[in-house]
C-alpha cells in the first residue's frame, strides 16, 4: 500500500522541486518510504507537525493544500465573514506554505488575510479577531529543529482551534486526495482577483497599542536606564519586540548579531527554544561582555520567551517558566494594586503542569487562580467565558511552565512580545527601587517556601513511539504505583476521569506525595514524548533538588 503511495508521487509531475530527488534517493530502501508513506500527518487541536520533505507523513506544499481544503470545507459550514487569517515565522518555507494555503482558501471563494512578512504568533491570534475571521493559521513548528515545520489552526476567537471542529477538519481531510484533491489558484491570482488582501496597518498598530495598553507602570521605562540583551533566535520576533521596547521607552537593547535576521536553518543553536541553555548561549555571553542587567530570547514564532538574569556578583542565572510566571503575577499584583488599576475580583490562569507557588501568591493578593489542562487554548478558554459574560477585564494574568505568558486578554495564546515588555518592565523597576529580578525571587522564597520545579522528558520515536507512551501511561493505571522512593502517594487525579477533576478528559495523572511534592505525568500533545513535572518544597535548594533526584530514579524504571 505505501509502496504504491510512493510509486505514484514518484511519477507524478510535483510542483516542488526538492521533493523528486528525495523520492529517487530512497527508490530501493523499504524503511525510508515506509517512514514516509506508511501513515499520514495526522491533524489536530495543534495542526499539524512534522519533518520537512516528500510523503503523506511530511511536510510539502500537498499536505499544506490538503490541510487548507479541509479547513476550507470547515469554513464554508460557518457562515459568518468567510475570511481566514494567515502568518508565518522564520522556518524554511513557511512563506511558501502561507501562500499556498492562501491560494487554497481563494480557489474556495474564500477571503484571505495574510501578513506581507513574517509575524509571530499572537499577531496571527489577534488579526483572526481583529477581522472577525472563521479561522487563522499559523505556519510554524514553534521551537522544534530546523528540520519541522508545522501548521497550527485557530478558531474565530483567536484560540486554538477546538478539538470538536480539528475532528471536523480531519474527518474532511480524510477525504481529500492528498496530490491532486484540493482546488488551488496561485497566490498572484488570488491577490488579483481580491481575494488575498494584506494585513492592513491598522491591525498591525491596534496589536501594539493594545501590548502597549498592558503596562503596570507606563512611563517608568524611559528614565530607569536598563541595558538589555535581545535575542530573536532567528525568528519573527525582532520587528514587533524591538517595536514596543523602543515604545516604552527601553532603547539600550543589543541585538545578538548572529540571531538577528531570519535564518530557517537555525544555525546558531540546533533547537531554538529559548527553555534551553544552548539557545541563549551567544545571548549570555554578549550579555557578560557588555554587563547587561538582562539577556532576553524568544522563540521562532515569538509566543514563548526566556531570560537570563544579573545576579549580585555579575553571574548570569537562566530563569525558569515557573520562576517567571510566579514573577510576573506577583509583580502585576503589587503594581495593578499600588496604582489602582487592579479590577474588582481579579483572575489569573495556570496550567495544572504549572507550579503551586502561583496558588501561594495569588492567595496573598486576594486574585483568584485557575487551574486548566495543559495547552494555552485552555487559558484562552477561561478568557472567553470571561469575554462572553462582559468580564474579560478580570483577567490580569495566564501561564505556563514551558515559558508561555500573557496579560491582557486582546489574544487568545501565549504571547512573548507582551511578556517580554512586561519582563523589561519588572526588571526596571526593581533596577529603580535598587533591587533586581534576582533579589525579588529570593524574597518570594523566602516568604512562601523553596519550591523546585523540574520536568524531565523521555522520547519514544518511531512509527511505535505513540502505542508505547499509549501503554505505559495504561500501565501506570492498570498497576498503580503506592509509592515513589519511599514516598507514599497519598492522592491521585486522572484527568482522563472528567467527573473528578470537572475539566475536560486528559491523558494526565498527577499523583500527590506525604511531603507535600507532586508528580505530573503525561504524553505530549505535539510530540513523541513522555514528560514528567516535579515539584518539591524544601527548606533550602539542596534539600529540595535531592527530594526531586530520588523521585526521578524512582519513576525511570516505569517509563523505560
Amino acid at each position: 500500500m505505501y509502496q504504491d503511495e510512493y510509486r505514484r508521487w514518484l511519477t507524478a509531475d510535483l510542483e516542488d522541486a526538492d521533493l523528486k530527488p528525495e523520492l529517487s534517493k530512497i527508490e530501493d530502501n523499504d524503511d525510508e518510504i515506509k517512514e514516509r508513506f506508511a501513515v499520514s500527518l495526522k491533524f489536530g487541536t495543534a495542526g499539524l507537525r512534522g519533518v520537512l520533505g516528500a510523503g503523506t507523513n511530511r511536510m510539502n506544499i500537498y499536505v499544506v493544500r490538503q490541510a487548507t481544503q479541509g479547513l476550507a470545507n470547515w469554513v464554508k459550514t460557518q457562515g459568518g465573514t468567510q475570511t481566514v487569517a494567515i502568518s508565518y515565522d522564520s522556518r524554511l518555507k513557511s512563506d511558501i506554505f502561507a501562500k499556498t494555503a492562501a491560494g487554497v482558501l481563494a480557489a474556495n471563494n474564500i477571503q484571505v488575510r495574510i501578513y506581507d512578512a513574517l509575524m509571530p504568533v499572537p499577531a496571527l491570534s489577534f488579526a483572526t479577531r481583529y477581522y472577525k475571521c472563521n479561522a487563522g493559521i499559523m505556519v510554524t513548528a514553534s521551537h522544534n529543529p530546523a528540520k519541522y515545520n508545522g501548521y497550527k489552526a485557530y478558531g474565530p476567537d483567536g484560540c486554538q482551534m477546538t478539538d470538536d471542529a480539528a475532528a471536523i477538519v480531519y474527518d474532511e481531510i480524510q477525504k481529500i486526495d492528498v496530490l491532486s484533491g484540493a482546488q488551488y489558484i496561485s497566490f498572484a491570482e488570488g491577490v488579483e482577483q481580491g481575494l488575498i488582501r494584506f494585513v492592513g496597518d491598522d491591525c498591525k498598530d491596534a496589536f501594539y497599542a493594545a501590548i502597549e495598553k498592558c503596562q503596570v507602570r507606563p512611563g517608568l521605562c524611559s528614565t530607569a536606564g536598563l541595558k538589555l540583551v535581545y535575542s530573536p533566535l532567528n525568528g519573527s520576533g525582532l520587528v514587533p519586540v524591538t517595536k514596543v521596547l523602543n515604545d516604552i521607552g527601553i532603547t539600550d537593547i543589543t541585538i545578538v548579531p548572529e540571531q538577528e535576521y531570519p535564518n530557517g536553518y537555525f544555525t546558531t543553536c540546533s533547537y531554538p527554544n529559548p527553555e534551553i541553555y544552548a539557545a541563549l548561549e551567544l545571548g549570555l555571553k554578549l550579555a557578560e561582555e557588555s554587563g547587561a542587567d538582562l539577556m532576553l530570547a524568544t522563540d521562532p514564532d515569538a509566543d514563548r520567551v526566556g531570560i537570563a538574569m544579573k545576579c549580585p556578583d555579575g553571574s548570569y542565572e537562566l530563569v525558569s517558566g515557573n520562576e517567571m510566571g510566579v514573577l510576573l503575577l506577583d509583580y502585576i499584583c503589587a503594581g495593578r494594586i499600588e496604582k489602582g488599576t487592579m479590577p474588582a475580583h481579579p483572575i489569573a490562569i495556570k496550567s495544572i503542569v504549572s507550579t503551586p507557588l502561583a496558588d501561594a501568591v495569588a492567595a496573598h493578593y486576594g486574585v483568584e487562580l485557575r487551574s486548566v489542562l495543559t495547552g494555552f487554548k485552555w487559558i484562552g478558554d477561561q478568557i472567553a467565558g470571561l469575554e462572553a459574560a462582559g468580564e474579560e477585564n478580570r483577567f490580569i494574568f495566564g501561564f505556563e511552565e514551558s515559558y508561555g505568558y500573557l496579560a491582557g486578554p486582546y489574544v487568545r495564546d501565549k504571547d512573548a512580545v507582551v511578556a517580554s515588555m512586561l519582563i523589561c518592565e519588572m526588571a526596571a523597576y526593581y533596577r529603580s527601587a535598587g533591587s533586581s529580578i534576582k533579589q525579588r525571587l529570593e524574597e518570594i522564597y523566602a516568604q512562601y517556601g523553596r519550591y523546585l520545579n523540574r520536568v524531565d522528558s523521555y522520547e519514544f520515536p518511531g512509527l511505535t513511539g505513540m502505542d508505547k507512551m499509549n501503554s505505559i501511561m495504561q500501565s501506570l493505571r492498570d498497576n498503580a504505583p503506592t509509592d515513589f522512593s519511599g514516598q507514599k502517594i497519598v492522592d491521585v487525579t486522572d484527568y482522563k476521569d472528567t467527573g473528578a477533576t470537572g475539566l475536560p478528559s486528559a491523558n494526565v495523572l498527577i499523583y500527590g506525595l506525604e511531603s507535600g511534592a507532586s508528580v505530573v505525568i503525561r504524553p505530549s500533545g505535539t510530540e513523541p514524548k513522555i514528560k514528567t513535572y516535579f515539584t518539591t518544597l524544601g527548606k533550602d535548594l539542596a534539600e529540595a533538588q535531592a527530594q526531586k533526584d530520588a523521585l526521578t530514579e524512582a519513576i525511570k524504571p516505569l517509563l523505560a
